[in-house]
Formats: structure tokens, sequence, C-alpha cells
């Protein structure tokens, strides 16, 4: 796979659909606050033979390592979560009358 060259354009200039089917183009993610979000970036990692079929046969071969990205995301946000609920139990139990 070969990267394809990109074309800075000037913040000034109108984007035109040549542009966009050139694929000179880039877009970007933005955050709430409108910075970009940060590219994905390439590493190396080594998985188990079984979970990597896993993800391949789930992703009909093509898009596996993006299925693989959004299960690792998932995975952070449930964790998150359950911090987040354990919290509320804590203060909610914490701030109960004390029944008698």
């Amino acid at each position: 796979m070969s990267k394809k060259s990109t074309t800075k354009i000037a913040d000034d200039t109108r984007i035109t659909q040549v542009d966009i089917d050139s694929g000179q183009l880039v877009l970007r993610k933005r955050g709430a606050g409108g910075a970009v979000l940060p590219a994905k970036r390439r590493i190396n990692i080594f998985l188990d033979s079984a979970t990597l079929e896993y993800f391949k046969a789930k992703a009909s071969g093509r898009g596996y390592q993006t299925l693989i990205n959004e299960t690792l995301k998932q995975a952070m946000q449930a964790e998150n979560l359950e911090a987040v609920v354990r919290k509320t139990i804590r203060e909610e139990m914490r701030n109960a009358p004390v029944r008698t």
C-alpha cells in the first residue's frame, strides 16, 4: 500500500470537489473544541494466532485491525464506566440514612 501524497491548501482557499476527488485532501477528525485529533499510529504488536483468526473471521478478512481497535476502545470505556458506577455506589451508600 502506498500512501497518497497530499498538498497543503491555504486556509483562505475554497476546497473544491476536484480537491476531494483527486485524493489530495486529507480530512482529520476534530474534537469538541475544534482541535485536530491525533491520527492513528503504526505499532508492532504480537497477538495469539487464535485471537488474530477470530478478528479476521469476524471482519471477513478485511478491516480486522479496525475491529481490534474498536474492541480495545470498548474495553477502555467499560473500565471507565465500571469505575464511575463503583464511585457512585460508594457515595450513595455513604450518604444514605442509617436505618435501625
